[in-house]
């Protein structure tokens, strides 16, 4: 059987751990290391590693790639293909040169697009409607190996980042279970990418929640979808709340009218919707969350007085 190497660190890599682990003999995982995690800032193990061991797999978590060491470690396996899902770090060449056939990488974009480490926020918050898993060869670069194969798949209207990412692990699990073996024995023809169409996913900073109301309503809406669930999108409410931070976790592009009021503005709020103008259109608030509480549907801020027509968002 096909012996292989697995790296990954995050939620979103442990499918295709699993997915492997049914195509091939998982030798070792490598992850990143663990890190501290919450308020207490409890040393936590990475979920690729927590359930490598739940499957029995040695795991590795080296903190520097680049000294030779881990290079040598590499080829010591002996493995016929590394497969790389969100490991988080680029591999260096004596690593990529480890594996007999190389590295194989699973990608949550339809290359050249939305290179980098945050391709599914950047889509959403781009206002994409369709994107997808690519199965490629990884080299040096950032994300610019040859592609293997591709999966294309719509974006919901009201998808957030983290529903996506799901549905993409789970892609990119049965694309490795389909087309794994087909990889090893070489039917696949790899193609070059086309790097005048690339576009980058730059990781998301924390900054990067801030909801701007002067823009149209879609793409306020796109933002805070883009941002769920990390870093999150938020506001502040100037007007009830004393200038608190209001974290806002879902929204709607609404068909009300703003009738010139300023971006930011509550137009309307009752029991049944509340809605804030943007720079053009309105946006809908569904779920809310003000500082040191749930989150709470944002009619229910109304019902307990939290908001007001005419507060101001922003």
């Amino acid at each position: 059987m096909t012996r292989a190497i697995f790296f990954g660190t995050p939620g979103f890599s442990v499918p295709c751990l699993e997915a492997l682990t049914s195509v091939a003999t998982v030798v070792g995982v490598v992850c990143q290391p663990d890190r501290p995690v919450g308020r207490g800032l409890t040393l936590t193990p990475p979920p690729v590693k927590a359930r490598a061991l739940e499957l029995g797999i040695p795991v590795v978590q080296p903190t520097k790639l680049k000294t030779g060491a881990f290079g040598a470690w590499v080829r010591a396996q002996a493995v016929d293909v590394a497969l790389v899902v969100a490991y988080g770090r680029i591999l260096p060449s004596d690593v990529l040169a480890g594996p007999r056939l190389g590295c194989l990488n699973v990608h949550a974009s339809i290359l050249p697009k939305f290179r980098g480490a945050a391709p599914i926020s950047r889509a959403i918050m781009a206002g994409e409607t369709e994107t997808g898993i690519t199965l490629m060869q990884l080299d040096e670069g950032m994300d610019t190996g040859n592609m293997i194969t591709s999966f294309p798949t719509t974006i919901g209207e009201n998808e957030t980042a983290g529903e996506l990412a799901d549905r993409l692990a789970q892609m990119g699990a049965d694309a490795i279970r389909s087309c794994f073996a087909r990889y090893i024995r070489g039917d696949f023809l790899p193609q070059k990418q086309d790097d005048s169409r690339a576009t980058l996913a730059p990781p998301l900073r924390k900054e990067e929640g801030k909801i701007d109301f002067t823009l149209p309503a879609k793409r306020v809406h796109d933002h805070v979808r883009g941002v769920n669930p990390w870093p999150g999108a938020f506001t502040k409410l100037r007007d009830g709340e004393g200038g608190k931070t209001v974290k806002i976790h879902a929204t709607r592009v609404s068909p009300a009218s703003r009738e010139g009021a300023p971006p930011g503005t509550v137009i309307l709020a009752d029991k049944t919707h509340v809605v804030v103008a943007c720079g053009e259109g309105a946006v809908e608030l569904v779920t809310v969350q003000l500082e040191g509480r749930k989150a709470v549907r944002a009619t229910d801020w109304f019902l307990g007085r939290g908001v007001a027509e005419n507060d101001v968002l922003g």
